[in-house]
């Protein structure tokens, strides 16, 4: 059965799903799943929705990028997020770039459309 999905199986043998494969990073060779950095950002009291892509740049490399829309009448800044991040992730699954959009483009289900922003950002990488 291919769903497009990557999982793990642990010492019990229950399975996680950990990402889609299409989602998958790839950054100087490490696999970065960007689920995990979203979660983690959503632990972010402001955080209304995320999104975490991978962006290749001039080096055929993959970039981490973050997408933040912040809750209605709160504040949150790109030193707050970093600083979060960098307490509860390893270095290298820190975004290289983190951007704050008013609304994240969402499909009719409400998903967020990780392509449409792989569009919006791949001139400015």
């Amino acid at each position: 059965l291919k769903t497009g999905d990557l999982g793990k199986i642990d010492e019990e043998g229950f399975i996680y799903i950990v990402d889609r494969k299409k989602d998958l990073i790839i950054s100087k060779g490490i696999n970065i799943y960007p689920r995990e950095i979203e979660e983690v950002i959503y632990k972010l009291e402001a955080v209304e929705a995320a999104a975490v892509i991978g962006v290749k740049d001039v080096h055929a490399d993959e970039e981490v990028v973050a997408f933040i829309q912040v809750k209605d009448g709160m504040d949150l800044d790109e030193k707050t997020v970093r600083e979060y991040l960098k307490k509860n992730l390893a270095n290298f699954k820190i975004p290289k770039s983190i951007y704050f959009a008013e609304e994240l483009p969402r499909n009719a289900t409400g998903k967020v459309l990780k392509r449409v922003l792989k569009e919006q950002i791949k001139d400015k990488i």
